[in-house]
């Protein structure tokens, strides 16, 4: 029991049954690391399993599977009535043993660099947990409605197909041009384009296709404008390419146009970024006479207009507002859209539009960060446009989506009449909440994370001007827009 191997076994190896591997892995895993290491040598006999099993207090089963695993993989001989013995297998790397470290630290990796580096302040993290049950976001739609078995179906038959590790292995976007000549056609269809797949960039995320514009335009310390309420992700994107920050006030009609005019001068404005059909995060939506205005005064002074058009598909009332940069003849405007959120999230892409020129630049950048692409994706997709099956999907979760929007509204005017006044939004995720006394919106959160909602500090807007929520809807049902309003209104009341 005391035998030398027996004292390193037993200091070596530590495990927690409640982890999600389980025990005999994580005691195989430790072995096989002190081996590496130079700890336990070839031809070592290791302890037989009534005396590992004794010295580790666990079952003999698992020590039998322990060594099952050691010997599966090479590490040791299992010799019945003599013993288990350990093996070296060919190894394509040489060990290295840490003299440094003490003999209990083998399994720990250090915390911090060895050298100095400078921490970025512009990517702080606004990932928070919670244990509440219910939450509210930004406005994300609602994978629910989502039909699991029938996106299986589509993977499926396009992994099967032969011509697809044929696409795999060639290195150049022929293999792209099917996929972006149907996203051409549908964007021709839906949003007023008459594009071509040279003004077309199609990138993982809109988050992806905003990061390589802004590093093919911006350099250090350009001026960038944004509304004075934005969106939090594309102002650090901003930051982070090294961009002033600039605020323009929105008012009832969106960006204030003529604020641009009178404190700035031409050639002063790198570009501009605005969200023109719902403002990012008051849902505003620009004025015809103001997009007119901001074109010329793009023009006029030569900066880039930076549309992002996040949730053009979601529209209950009405016709869509089709984008500024299809009336742009001018090729001012660089315009980011998202496709196939009525889909899973990874069925789901960005893509940008802008003249040639950029777009080209913009595809060698994209080849540094995503050269592989997602052929699988990319078929799916304009397997679905090609068919239809986007627009019918969009339309039936488009009635979804304006029945929860109506059912947010009844409850609003129940529980917070006289205390929020709101829009009721023609179209989008998520809707606007202004309280009409000011409170802390901190101390609303705290409250209301004691009834069981979550409220992510990312949907709070809190100034001397503003005490407002962007409320998104697009994920609560019909019962939880109810249960959840309730819960906030008591979170308002210990508050207020």
């Amino acid at each position: 029991m005391h035998s030398p191997v027996n004292n390193l076994l037993k200091q070596l190896i530590s495990f927690k049954k409640n982890d999600v591997q389980p025990v005999y892995i994580q005691i195989a895993q430790q072995i096989i690391n002190a081996i590496q290491r130079g700890y336990i040598s070839k031809g070592t006999k290791l302890p037989g399993s009534r005396i590992l099993s004794t010295l580790l207090k666990i079952h003999r089963n698992t020590v039998v599977a322990v060594y099952d695993e050691l010997a599966s993989q090479g590490w040791v001989n299992i010799i019945p009535n003599k013993g288990t013995f350990v093996l070296i297998p060919k190894q394509t790397t040489i060990p290295i043993k840490a003299n440094t470290q003490h003999i209990d630290q083998v399994y720990k990796y250090s915390k911090q660099t060895g050298f100095p580096f400078q921490p970025s302040f512009n990517l702080a993290t606004n990932v928070e947990l919670t244990k509440a049950t219910y939450h509210i976001n930004a406005g994300r739609p609602d994978l629910r409605l989502h039909n699991a078995h029938q996106f299986s179906r589509w993977y499926s038959a396009v992994m099967k197909r032969k011509p697809l590790i044929k696409k795999w292995q060639q290195n150049n976007q022929a293999q792209h041009i099917s996929y972006n000549k149907q996203l051409c056609n549908y964007l021709n269809a839906t949003r007023g384009f008459h594009i071509k797949p040279k003004n077309l960039l199609s990138t993982r995320s809109t988050e992806m296709s905003l990061y390589i514009v802004s590093q093919l335009l911006i350099k250090q310390h350009d001026v960038v404008l944004v509304a004075h309420l934005s969106n939090y992700a594309s102002n650090m994107i901003f930051q982070q390419a090294g961009a002033k920050l600039k605020t323009i006030p929105v008012d009832e009609y969106g960006l204030n146009i003529e604020y641009i005019k009178t404190h700035f001068k031409k050639g002063s404005i790198r570009c501009l970024y605005i969200c023109a059909h719902r403002q990012y995060p008051t849902t505003v939506t620009l004025s015809a006479k103001r997009r007119l205005q901001l074109l010329e005064l793009a023009k006029a002074y030569q900066f880039a207009i930076i549309e992002d058009d996040y949730d053009y598909d979601f529209q209950f009332e009405g016709s869509n507002i089709i984008p500024m940069a299809s009336a742009d003849a001018n090729g001012m405007v660089i315009y980011l859209g998202k496709l196939g959120q009525s889909l899973f999230p990874n069925f789901q892409t960005g893509f940008v539009v802008a003249p040639e020129n950029l777009i080209s630049e913009a595809k060698n950048y994209l080849q540094l960060l995503d050269k592989q692409g997602d052929i699988i994706q990319e078929q799916i997709l304009a397997e679905l446009i090609s068919e239809g099956e986007i627009y019918r999907l969009t339309k039936k979760n488009i009635t979804v989506y304006k029945a929860r929007r109506d059912c947010l509204n009844l409850n609003l005017a129940k529980y917070f009449k006289g205390i929020i006044s709101w829009k009721i939004p023609s179209g989008g995720l998520a809707i606007w909440l202004n309280f009409n006394t000011k409170i802390s919106l901190v101390k609303l959160a705290k409250a209301a994370e004691k009834h069981d909602l979550y409220l992510p500090k990312t949907i709070l807007y809190q100034n001397k001007d503003t005490c407002a929520i962007r409320f998104g809807f697009g994920d609560l049902n019909l019962e939880d827009i109810e249960v959840t309003i309730k819960k906030l209104k008591n979170a308002y009341n210990d508050v207020y």
